[in-house]
């Protein structure tokens, strides 16, 4: 695909925000992704940072939007300017998640530690006192998403590849089964 055409249907005032805010999710999410993949697999401890702090950002990015993002979004080219802001914290010419983590997120966190780390504290705290108290019903959840991710699974299979299609009762009903033994014959 031809990089301005690319451009010109994210730009053009025409699109609807599902193009730019699907860029947004991909620049701003899949991609880093991978890329945060390929540094731990890499071993390489300066991209390991560099995809640390770009998380850190991110993150902290994510929070503040989600408090403001129903007054913002309705602001003309808020997703366009999510989407600079976006490739601008992940390239490495303006090295901006480092920018944005020394000169803001650093300052903040360093300020005030003492009182999140309370906070953290407390709620790994309730959450581990949820989880042993809720053991079963985590369990039995547990348990209903895994047949169901098995099932989707083996559904999904079906279509790609059909020579190996299996044979669910609860989907064909019930498979007939043939006796091949003697046994009933010679009664």
């Amino acid at each position: 695909m031809d990089p301005e055409v690319g451009l010109r249907l994210l730009f053009s005032p025409l699109a609807s925000n599902i193009v730019v805010r699907t860029a947004c999710c991909s620049v701003g999410v899949v991609l880093p992704v991978y890329s945060t993949f390929k540094a731990i697999e890499g071993r390489d401890e300066n991209e390991q940072r560099k995809w640390l702090l770009y998380w850190a950002a991110y993150g902290s990015f994510s929070v503040v939007e989600l408090f403001t993002d129903k007054f913002l979004h309705w602001f003309p080219l808020y997703y366009h300017m999510k989407f600079a802001f976006l490739v601008w914290l992940q390239l490495p010419t303006t090295d901006g998640a480092r920018q944005m983590y020394m000169t803001h997120l650093r300052p903040f966190l360093l300020k005030h530690q003492a009182r999140l780390d309370q906070v953290v504290g407390f709620l790994y705290g309730q959450m581990s006192k949820f989880v042993s108290v809720h053991q079963a019903e985590i369990k039995f959840v547990r348990a209903l998403l895994m047949r169901t991710f098995v099932s989707a699974n083996q559904f999904a299979s079906g279509f790609i590849h059909p020579e190996r299609r299996h044979v669910s009762g609860a989907i064909e009903g019930r498979r007939q089964q043939i006796d091949t033994s003697d046994s009933d014959d010679e009664e």
